[in-house]
This record gives C-alpha cells, structure tokens and sequence, in this order.
C-alpha cells in the first residue's frame, strides 16, 4: 500500500493506530530494500559518496556501500579518480562480485562503459560507419588504438602513415573502419587504410563534380613514368603527359619533375565517366609559337641547334620551346643521303625557312641553296 504523507501544517489529526499501521509498512519496505539479492553480472545505480586513492565509494542502495577498484573505474589511464567521477555523481554500475561478510558489493564502472562501447561498436559495424580512434602505443604488427573505452588493434598493412612514423601519430585522433569485433575474446581489430580509400573515394566524387576543362589546379607529383607524372589533385590523380609538361622537348619527365613536388597545372580534359583527367603545365606558361609569329618568315636564313634525328630528318630548336623540322630531302643537294652523314645532335646550323605556319605548329627548313660553309653557324 502507498504511504501516507503527513504535513506539518495539516490540521487533520490521525490516529495512533493509522501511524502505527503507516510505519509498519515503512519498516516492511525497507527491510525488503535491505533483503534485495545483488547477484554478479547485475548493473545497478548509485551515487558516488566518496573518492579514495584506491577507489570509490558508491551508494547502491545494499546493506553497506559498494566499492569500485581503482583499476575499475576507467580503462584509460587516468592521473587522478577525479578526472573520471565526482562525489554526487549517479552512475550505472556492473556487478563483480556479490556482497562480502561485510555486506560490500565489488563494482566496476570500466565494464558499463565497455558493454556500451561493443554495442555501439557492433550496430556501426553493421552501418558501415567511420569512427574516430585515438592511437595510445606501437606494437610489434601494428598500433594499439582506444575507442569507447575499448583498446583496438590496427595491424600495419591496415595503417596509411603519409610522411610520419607509427610512433609520431601516438596521441592522435584518425579516421578508421571496423574491420571485426569479438566480445567474447574482446577483440577489436580496425583499419584506417579503408577509411582513408572511403575518404578519397568521396573526394574523387567530389573533384570529378566540380573539375572543369581550362581550371587551374595545383597537386603533388606522386608518381612518374616514362609516358608522364600522375599528380595527386586531392584524392584524385590527374596524368600529366610529357608532352604537356614544357614547351621544350623533354626526354624523360624526371628530368623536369620530383616526386613530392607540387605543381600548377591547368586541366585540359575531364573525363567523368571513365575518371580520367588530363593536365597540362606547359600551358601555364606562355606559348611560343605566338611569340615567335612576328619573328620570322618563310625565306628567312637563322641559326638553329639540332635537338633530335629521326630517319626522316632532324628537329631543329629554333626559339627556345619551338623546334622545326628539317627534311632529309632538304639537308642535300645529293640523292640518299642519312641524315647523321650531314648533321649531329648539338650541332648549330644555319636554315632556311621553307614553310612557316605557327598557328598549325609547323616549321619546314632547308639547308639546300647554301653554301656547304654556312652549314655550320657562326
């Protein structure tokens, strides 16, 4: 039965016999409270009413107060138990060991927080969702990481340490995905590689959105071959092939470009559907075959280096970043001739110009109709 409240200020007397009756039943709930059976496993609530170098005092409501170990009150490590709780705090409790000779029950407030953090962990497992773990210490394999109140394992081949060694990432908070947890054998294992893929994978969606043909960009140079440098452009690599690289003839792109390197670049091609862009960096700077369209004309005689022989002839760098091409058929008044028997790469010539048309860049030379003299120029 409900007890009955009595107010001072009540004028409405009770009988001696309603009292009695009132605190028989008061005294019968609260023996009840008393006879509860705590059972190990149970989460209780209780205030905290005293803090101590080994522990903390907790009112359960039992026959006398519950105590919390030092090494249960948090899995983290902790300067001092008042970083974690405060006296008047109410709190959920996990059972440890039920009430001693003494009435004292063993607390611990660490496995309330764990079986939270398994339940979190596991529903975003199931979502696929990227959390945030800090790394607490570098193990043979990998890195330990505490989330939730848990310590997680990355193994190395999950780890994406750009620039940085395992140890200098110690204190920080990074991206990661859950790759398998295990209750029973409180195994939590994790991989930031997945996230950062996650990540970049929304960048490349994100770049490829926006990226327009004619914008300028800037990347780091992350990969050269023979053909051109990928260029990271945020998540996404741009090619930079080498004959876009420089007005110039470029042997090999390593001979202009360094990994790590960061350029600007202008986009010339975005190709959505396949992920494709292409870059160029020589059209960031100005073009020579509009400098050179006042500087010459066809019949003109000028000095030029020969840069490169081909069967068909040799190209001839006649401003700097335009080279002409002077025909085999041109180099001679004579009839099979090769063009290494009349001219060598390095070599300075004297030409003349055959066919000028810039805007199509294309310069045709000759060396016939001079004299075997001015081959060689001065």
């Amino acid at each position: 039965m409900p007890l009955n409240l009595i107010n001072k200020g009540d004028t409405n007397l009770v009988s001696e016999q309603q009292l009695g009756n009132t605190k028989t039943e008061f005294e019968r709930l609260l023996e009840e409270s008393f006879n509860y059976k705590f059972e190990q496993g149970d989460i209780v609530t209780g205030n905290v009413v005293r803090i101590e170098r080994d522990g903390i005092l907790v009112d359960v409501g039992s026959k006398s107060e519950g105590f919390v170990p030092y090494k249960e009150v948090s899995n983290m490590p902790v300067d001092t138990l008042e970083d974690v709780v405060k006296i008047g705090d109410r709190l959920e409790f996990y059972i440890l060991r039920e009430e001693n000779e003494n009435g004292q029950l063993t607390l611990s407030l660490k496995r309330v927080a764990q079986a939270r953090g398994w339940v979190q962990l596991e529903q975003q497992k199931k979502n696929d969702d990227t959390i945030r773990a800090k790394i607490s210490a570098v193990v043979k394999g990998g890195v330990v990481v505490d989330v939730y109140g848990l310590r997680g394992f990355v193994p190395a081949s999950q780890l994406r340490v750009k620039g940085t060694t395992p140890e200098e990432l110690i204190g920080m908070e990074i991206p990661m995905k859950i790759l398998e947890t295990d209750t029973k054998r409180n195994k939590l294992i994790l991989s930031q590689r997945l996230a950062v893929q996650e990540e970049k994978a929304t960048q490349r969606e994100k770049i490829l959105t926006t990226l327009e043909a004619g914008q300028t960009v800037s990347g780091e140079v992350v990969r050269i071959a023979d053909f051109g440098a990928f260029i990271d452009l945020g998540g996404l690599d741009g090619l930079l092939p080498i004959s876009e690289i420089s007005w110039e003839r470029v042997s090999h792109p390593s001979d202009v470009l360094k990994v790590g390197q960061v350029v600007t670049t202008k986009v010339l091609k975005v190709d959505r559907e396949k992920g494709h862009i292409s870059l160029s960096l020589k059209q960031m700077l100005p073009d020579p075959w509009k400098e050179i369209e006042d500087k010459f004309q066809e019949g003109q005689v000028l000095n030029g280096v020969v840069r490169k022989i081909q069967s068909f002839g040799a190209f001839v760098q006649i401003y700097p970043g335009v080279d002409a091409l002077l025909p085999t058929v041109e180099m001679s008044e004579q009839p099979n001739v090769k063009p290494e028997e009349i001219v060598q790469v390095g070599q300075e010539v004297k030409a003349i110009i055959k066919k000028f048309a810039p805007k199509e860049h294309k310069i045709s030379l000759s060396l016939r109709g001079l004299d075997v003299a001015d081959l060689i120029g001065s």
